[in-house]
């Protein structure tokens, strides 16, 4: 369980930083398509944590006697 649950973090830390990258690129490029994912880019950087939060307090409740 704990290898799991460290990759997974890896895995979100990695697509976190990603976003980042592209939030800032989007950001930076003036043409009309790039203002929306430049909405989705962030609405994802928000939402992804969130995720991340959710899924460890899931794996808290399956396994309380760990």
């Amino acid at each position: 369980m704990k290898k799991s649950k460290r990759i997974f973090a890896l895995i979100i830390a990695i697509l976190l930083i990603l976003l980042y990258v592209s939030t800032l690129i989007f950001a930076l490029i003036d043409h009309p398509v790039c203002n929306e994912l430049l909405k989705i880019s962030v609405a994802a950087t928000i939402v992804l944590p969130v995720l991340l939060y959710a899924y460890t307090l899931f794996c808290r409740l399956i396994h309380k006697d760990d």
